[in-house]
């Protein structure tokens, strides 16, 4: 028998309350729509369109990221991990809004078959974080100073169902998806110096199957697929695929990247649009002319869930941030958007990423006008780590400027005011000699900033409860 009505909501998507609703309507985080009894499937695709998008965004980022005979830059074939060996300048643009605090050491591998074993070296005291991601962009574990401290380590990370011997020393990382992203960050301050240093830190990290553990282990070459797109990005891509294609390839991923327990009600729904874990995708009840408004309204809700005041955004002083990261639950909206503006986000334990995109809801940041951002004596960010505050363009990518500084924090060596404050200036040219090392230079054009938080502290105040509240950025002239 078709149902009539949703009877449940899917744990923050809610195209549909709980309560029964009247069978020719339902709500999408804004007003009521009428729609035909067949529509209820349309409903339900939408639901799980926004269910399914972090695990297939995992996916097509893996088939790119992975898609090279050996690693170079950003970039190596599975099992293999990939070391950034300096901060991006103004003229990269792998990815967006790229940082110049950490220096990157990921991997993508796949713990389906058998474990796998990551070999950490002594950090030295240096501060580092290794986010585990599942294919659901859930941080599953995340080593490093705030958990593990900075010891020589290895850890196994096994898949879903793996119920084999740990080897001795080893501490067991339960991934519950065979995709697993490895998104490791190391502080470095850019020196050449420290730069030398943290090199050496990536080269002693070993990656490599449990099959081969206690063996000379080389990871093997990748193949190249040539059908894979390596210039549109893998949001476009994914925003772009039929809605029919886009479920075929959600069910495969299932199979072996499996639904979370709470994720059974959802589930439960699904096969009425014939998604069903573990079994190929049947497109018998899509409509054809889904095909560009399922992926377009779904993507809608997510950007809707953004700016909603419903939503799970903190806005203050021109400033919005998360700290629904890195674990979702079955806040399916919220794990969607995080996939679609920040893919790889870390738990707000680990880091919190505050970005200003105006100074108020009339004007936009240019470079014709200057400002200031204060932090008054004792105010500066509360983190057990570090902070730093980032020029982006428009598009999210550094801004080339006169001394090459696209970030500002403690390491840059900025001088305080007579009353211990700190001021960073905010502007197009110098603010003179004297000033020049708080200034955080900015295009003669629009742009964006982020103020990012690691390591937050948890005791008041902090931003993690909003016991801390970041200074508004104002106009000097």
């Amino acid at each position: 028998m078709r149902l009539t009505r949703r009877a449940l909501a899917l744990g923050g998507l809610g195209l549909m309350t709980a309560a029964a609703m009247p069978s020719r309507s339902f709500a999408f985080d804004g007003p009521l729509m009428d729609i035909s009894e067949d529509s209820e499937d349309f409903s339900i695709a939408s639901d799980a369109y926004i269910y399914g998008y972090p695990l297939v965004t995992m996916e097509m980022t893996r088939r790119v990221v992975t898609n090279v005979a050996e690693p170079v830059g950003t970039r190596g074939p599975m099992g293999t991990i990939i070391k950034l060996r300096q901060y991006p300048d103004a003229s990269f643009r792998d990815v967006t809004a790229p940082n110049a605090d950490t220096l990157y050491t990921t991997a993508f591998f796949d713990v389906g078959d058998e474990p796998w074993v990551l070999s950490v070296p002594d950090m030295k005291d240096r501060y580092f974080l290794l986010p585990f991601l599942s294919g659901w962009t859930d941080v599953f574990a995340v080593p490093g100073s705030r958990t593990t401290g900075t010891k020589a380590q290895t850890f196994l990370i096994t898949g879903p169902g793996w119920t084999g011997t740990i080897p001795d020393g080893m501490s067991e990382l339960k991934s519950p998806t065979a995709i697993v992203w490895l998104l490791g960050r190391i502080y470095c301050t850019g020196t050449p110096e420290d730069y030398a240093e943290v090199h050496a830190l990536q080269d002693q990290f070993k990656l490599q199957p449990l099959s081969t553990w206690g063996k000379d282990y080389t990871p093997p070459a990748g193949k190249v697929d040539p059908s894979i797109d390596m210039k549109t990005a893998v949001r476009d891509q994914v925003n772009h695929m039929p809605t029919a294609e886009y479920f075929k390839l959600l069910a495969d991923l299932l199979k072996r990247n499996p639904p979370a327990p709470e994720d059974a009600p959802a589930l439960e729904q699904f096969k009425l649009i014939g998604l069903e874990a573990g079994k190929d995708f049947d497109p018998k009840f899509i409509d054809r002319r889904w095909d560009k408004r399922v992926p377009a309204l779904s993507y809608d809700r997510v950007m809707l869930h953004f700016a909603s005041k419903d939503g799970d955004m903190t806005r203050q002083n021109g400033w919005n941030y998360t700290t629904k990261t890195g674990l979702y639950g079955t806040n399916y909206i919220q794990r969607a958007l995080i996939t679609a503006i920040g893919l790889g986000a870390n738990r707000p334990e680990d880091a919190v990423y505050p970005t200003s995109l105006k100074p108020s809801l009339l004007e936009d940041y240019e470079g014709k006008h200057k400002y200031t951002l204060r932090f008054d004596k004792g105010q500066l960010p509360p983190v057990k780590g570090f902070w730093s505050l980032t020029m982006y363009d428009e598009q999210m990518f550094f801004v080339a400027n006169p001394i090459n500084r696209y970030s500002m924090s403690l390491r840059t060596n900025p001088t305080y005011e007579a009353d211990g404050s700190l001021v960073i200036y905010i502007q197009n040219e110098s603010p003179g000699p004297d000033k020049e090392a708080n200034w955080l230079p900015a295009p003669k054009g629009k742009f964006h900033l982020m103020l990012r938080l690691y390591w937050p502290d948890e005791n008041k105040p902090s931003i993690i409860d909003g016991s801390w509240v970041i200074p508004p950025v104002t106009k000097a002239g």
